[in-house]
């Protein structure tokens, strides 16, 4: 299982990294980006599920280590969006006024 979701971190960064590249606008990039790892969660909790032989070794693992992992960029990105959001409208001018 954990070769499995390191696979699909990896995965996850690369999409993400191409996604930076690709999308210039931040609101829509952060909206991509949510939405490719909200997609990457499901794979992992699908991976999880269908592990058959579950220690509390491994649960412990999985909830303290790899979990962690997804979720974190998920919140980072959904920081970024809300600020991006958040911010008004304008030049240079206006922003630097704030």
């Amino acid at each position: 299982m954990k070769s499995r979701a390191v696979q699909l971190f990896s995965k996850l960064n690369e999409q993400l990294n191409f996604q930076d590249l690709e999308i210039d606008d931040p609101i829509q990039r952060s909206e991509s980006a949510i939405n490719i790892i909200v997609n990457s969660i499901e794979k992992l909790k699908i991976i999880f599920e269908k592990e058959k032989n579950k220690s509390q070794e491994i649960e412990i693992d999985f909830f303290k280590n790899i979990k962690p992992k997804f979720t974190s960029k998920l919140i980072y990105y959904n920081a970024i969006f809300k600020i991006e959001t958040k911010k008004p409208h304008g030049g240079e001018r206006i922003l630097k006024n704030i």
